[in-house]
């Protein structure tokens, strides 16, 4: 009341003459109408977002992920491609063969001025195969043995007949606990190891399956290095090649520079009767075949071969016989 006294002074002079309830109402409404149209005011204000771009003219942007990756939208789930369960093979009739005079001529040329020991003829066997199958791999002494300067240990009881018969088929290293103490020093001065079968227990107790087990050095019965007949087996290493898959070729050595085209295909047939023999011990759920062989050298790119001995430009066979 005072302070209506203080803002309105007539109001002593309107309650003396009986109005003064009246105006208190009149003055009461206005005031509930006024707080009434600033909440409107208020709650029809337009926030920053929304307003008119020339009255905000640095509106708020949100910010962006210096990563791009993460900025942009997730994209719907791409299906995922199928890969390949078998190697890559390229279509051979459009490409370029050669019979066997042919490549053995062109490997020549790339040979020139070396000797005719340091470089070997190499068979380069492409597979059908899938890439989860199991691998081909196998020995084979060659009608005409490709010279190899390994070096051939013997693990049998020093002083016995295997040991005598080893040493005279070419072994270098003979014996039992003298080879176990040189390996476990760190002295591997072999290339192959056999075992008899009268040593198999001492090289087991050896404990030298860490050592030669990773360098494909460690005698087994499924490798055919624990044998009883050391001689043979000896005279098969020295003459003989392995030949394992690899990623769907297998490789092996079939002849030195100066053999003689006759001696080339004698092997070339061979290793390859030898190789089919492989694939056909296979279950019949597993399907591996030749697709391609191709013959190179130390030094010479790979010739596909078409399987012929010689073509009518092939140069005379006296030729490619002699360096």
């Amino acid at each position: 009341m005072l302070k209506l006294r203080k803002r309105f002074p007539f109001i002593g002079f309107l309650r003396e003459r009986g109005e003064y309830e009246s105006i208190f109402m009149a003055y009461t409404k206005l005031l509930i109408a006024q707080l009434s149209i600033v909440r409107a005011v208020h709650l029809s204000r337009p926030t920053l977002r929304s307003s008119v771009r020339f009255l905000n003219p640095f509106p708020q942007q949100r910010h962006q992920s210096s990563n791009p990756q993460r900025a942009k939208k997730p994209d719907a789930p791409k299906s995922k491609r199928k890969q390949r369960d078998t190697f890559v093979l390229h279509d051979l009739k459009d490409a370029e063969q050669f019979s066997l005079c042919d490549a053995m001529r062109y490997i020549r040329a790339f040979e020139v001025g070396r000797p005719p020991n340091s470089s070997k003829y190499e068979m380069h066997i492409k597979l059908r195969s899938k890439k989860n199958g199991p691998v081909v791999r196998n020995r084979l002494r060659l009608p005409h043995p490709v010279k190899t300067d390994s070096r051939i240990c013997v693990i049998c009881p020093p002083g016995s007949k295997a040991a005598e018969s080893a040493m005279k088929a070419g072994a270098i290293l003979v014996g039992e606990d003298e080879i176990f103490d040189a390996v476990k020093a760190g002295r591997v001065e072999f290339d192959r190891c056999i075992c008899h079968v009268d040593s198999l227990a001492k090289l087991s107790k050896a404990g030298l399956g860490r050592i030669l087990g990773p360098k494909g050095l460690l005698p087994s019965a499924k490798t055919g290095t624990v044998v009883e007949d050391v001689a043979n087996t000896v005279k098969d290493m020295i003459g003989g090649s392995d030949y394992r898959e690899r990623v769907g070729v297998v490789r092996m050595p079939v002849g030195q520079l100066g053999f003689t085209p006759e001696e080339m295909q004698r092997n070339i047939k061979a290793f390859i009767d030898a190789l089919k023999k492989d694939l056909g011990r296979l279950s019949d759920q597993i399907d591996k075949s030749i697709h391609e062989v191709v013959l190179s050298s130390t030094n010479s790119p790979g010739f596909s071969l078409n399987g012929n001995f010689a073509s009518p430009l092939s140069p005379p066979v006296r030729e490619l016989s002699t360096l």
